[in-house]
């Protein structure tokens, strides 16, 4: 990581530890940044949306963006960046949760909530859905930075590739329907 970056990186980090944690924030924080272990808050949420006729579309989109967001982040940029984490770099940095994951650049917790919301943003029927999506991804972001395990950078990095995930799992599937559609035989009216 660039030294411009990397110290910014830190000064806001160690800010946020001073001036943002608080008694009041932290058991909602740890419990949703954990809810984002593995990506199962968004894989069950996709999951769930394949139960319902008009959110099918949202729920493959998501999942498949989630599987593309997996396979960019978690297999190929993390280990070939190979970015420590931040109470490895930041003298006496506490974080507030567990990490077993050494590499830290970019986020898989914030990729796998934007491929999701996006995913959403781009085939959810409904508004709320949409908004709603967008908001759990942000504050997914906010949550790893707030428990201390991933950088600012690694946060944008992890929105960026989520987001371009997301779209591209909403145009797979798009497309997929498309096909189908020509494909399957329409019944006489």
């Amino acid at each position: 990581m660039p030294e411009i970056i990397q110290q910014l990186d830190e000064q806001a980090l160690v800010w946020i530890a001073e001036h943002v944690r608080n008694a009041v924030l932290d058991p909602f924080m740890k419990l949703y940044t954990q809810l984002g272990n593995t990506g199962m808050l968004f894989i069950v949420l996709g999951l769930v949306m394949l139960l319902w006729r008009p959110t099918r579309r949202a729920g493959f989109s998501a999942l498949c963006a989630m599987l593309v967001g997996l396979i960019v982040v978690n297999f190929t940029i993390k280990p070939l960046v190979a970015r420590e984490r931040p109470w490895l770099v930041i003298e006496h940095f506490v974080n507030l949760v567990p990490e077993h994951d050494p590499n830290s650049f970019p986020s898989g917790h914030t990729n796998a909530a934007f491929a999701f919301a996006l995913a959403v943003w781009a085939s959810a029927p409904k508004r709320w859905m949409r908004v709603t999506a967008v908001c759990m991804a942000v504050v997914m972001g906010l949550s790893r930075l707030y428990v201390g395990v991933h950088f600012p950078s690694d946060v944008l990095a992890g929105a960026a590739i989520g987001s371009l995930c997301g779209l591209a799992g909403a145009w797979v599937v798009k497309r997929a329907e498309e096909r189908l559609r020509r494909r399957t035989p329409q019944a006489p009216e």
